[in-house]
């Protein structure tokens, strides 16, 4: 039984996280044989705000650009 784990950050419609759930079971399917029906995927939404890299959060990177425009 594959259990897929995935941190995005928030933000996606219901139906775009629908359609990354989909394909990552899809690809589970397809690499593993597992039956779509045994895998499980559990997606971890984070705040802009509690989610970094670099030294900056994926905030200060939206704000930062969204200055530049």
């Amino acid at each position: 039984m594959p259990i897929i784990q995935a941190t995005i950050i928030e933000g996606r419609s219901p139906e775009a996280l629908r359609e990354f759930i989909r394909q990552l079971t899809d690809s589970a399917v397809n690499a593993l044989g597992a039956p779509a029906e045994t895998v499980k995927v559990v997606v971890t939404e984070v705040k802009p705000t509690h989610y970094g890299s670099g030294n900056h959060t994926v905030a200060e990177k939206n704000a930062a650009k969204s200055a530049g425009n």
